[in-house]
């Protein structure tokens, strides 16, 4: 009764493409393998395309609909196997985690470690930007060396990066970098044009700065740790967590500690919370996070979080449990559950010690 249908090759291969990606759709022209229940409807094959520029799901169908399937199959008049099933979806997020490849949002600002042969043109070159943006944000100039082993920051796309400072308005940073302020909401997930907070970090998408730095001129600093400028007593900021240092100061003036997922985070010095995001989205990378604005005008950060007990306004004193060691986010490698701990302002404190530092709460 199966014969003609066993010797298609192409109900081996959906066969195999259903065991090896549970609730995927598969066509395979002039033969109808796979259909969907729609509504009550029986669609055949032939209204399934591929789309791998969709995000969210690997198979689109010709309507513009996610075509769901199953690996429940049935057998239909000899020729034809059907998937009745309850319809999920599989994003490429979810593919790429169960076979190990890695997600990333094409808003996110990366760290780039310079190789030998690096030159300003080439990372550029490679990473899709012009030079200036390259060397604007990283305070560099046209006639400055890069050293191998030099950690530069990348954006993802052309433009500028700013520091919101106490005053700023966003209408005043779209015209002091030449750009529009609908880009920099959209860009950076802004609500709108008052949604912004004294340490925010802004990618001006098409921003330009009008006044060169000087050829020979040298960054004062590490492009890691923009804005260092407040010194602070040794003891001002508490550790936020205990655990094992797995990466050392990065973008931007940050460490990360590892420790199991529902270690308590405490606040490294009383402050107000500026920002309390528990979304479990993306959020270009930091998935929850917490920001804490200090009374000296510094804001710590805290990303990764699998749980945030404060909320947008809310005073917090130093030691206040105020979230959870999580893996939201960008968690990729063997980091696993970690804090991102990030210091807007002022050196951050964790930056002396080197990977596979364990410190405790003090």
């Amino acid at each position: 009764m199966l014969k003609g249908l066993l010797k298609n090759p192409c109900f081996y291969f959906g066969l195999i493409s259903l065991i090896l990606i549970n609730n995927v759709s598969f066509a395979c022209s002039n033969y109808d393998i796979f259909s969907d229940i729609q509504g009550g409807k029986l669609l055949s094959s032939d209204s399934y395309k591929f789309d791998f520029q969709n995000k969210d799901s690997i198979f689109f169908g010709s309507n513009d609909k996610i075509a769901l399937e199953t690996p429940d199959l049935k057998v239909i008049e000899d020729n034809t196997i059907s998937s009745i099933a309850v319809p999920s979806v599989v994003s490429l997020k979810v593919l790429g985690d169960t076979f190990g490849a890695s997600y990333s949002d094409k808003r996110e600002v990366a760290d780039y470690v310079v190789q030998p042969g690096d030159t300003a043109d080439s990372i550029a070159k490679a990473h899709n930007i012009s030079v200036n943006t390259l060397l604007w944000a990283n305070e560099l100039t046209s006639s400055s060396q890069l050293k191998n082993g030099q950690s530069v920051v990348i954006l993802p796309v052309d433009g500028v990066l700013h520091t919101i400072k106490s005053g700023d308005l966003l209408d005043n940073i779209a015209k002091k970098y030449n750009a529009k302020v609908d880009d920099i909401i959209a860009f950076n997930n802004l609500a709108n044009e008052n949604d912004i907070y004294v340490g925010d970090i802004l990618v001006v998408p098409g921003g330009t700065l009008r006044v060169s730095t000087p050829k020979g001129k040298s960054p004062t600093q590490s492009p890691l740790q923009i804005n260092v400028q407040i010194p602070l007593a040794n003891n001002y900021f508490i550790f936020p967590v205990q655990g094992k240092i797995t990466q050392g100061l990065h973008y931007f003036n940050a460490v990360d500690i590892a420790n199991q997922c529902g270690t308590p985070i405490y606040a490294a010095a009383s402050g107000t919370v500026q920002r309390a995001v528990f979304n479990n989205k993306w959020n270009l990378g930091m998935g929850n996070y917490i920001t804490i604005l200090h009374p000296n005008g510094t804001v710590t950060y805290y990303g990764h979080l699998s749980s945030v007990f404060v909320k947008s306004g809310e005073s917090v004193q130093v030691g206040q449990n105020i979230g959870l060691v999580g893996k939201s986010g960008k968690v990729i490698g063997v980091t696993g559950c970690h804090l991102h701990f990030q210091v807007m302002g002022a050196a951050n404190p964790l930056a002396k010690y080197s990977v596979g530092s364990t410190i405790s709460y003090k």
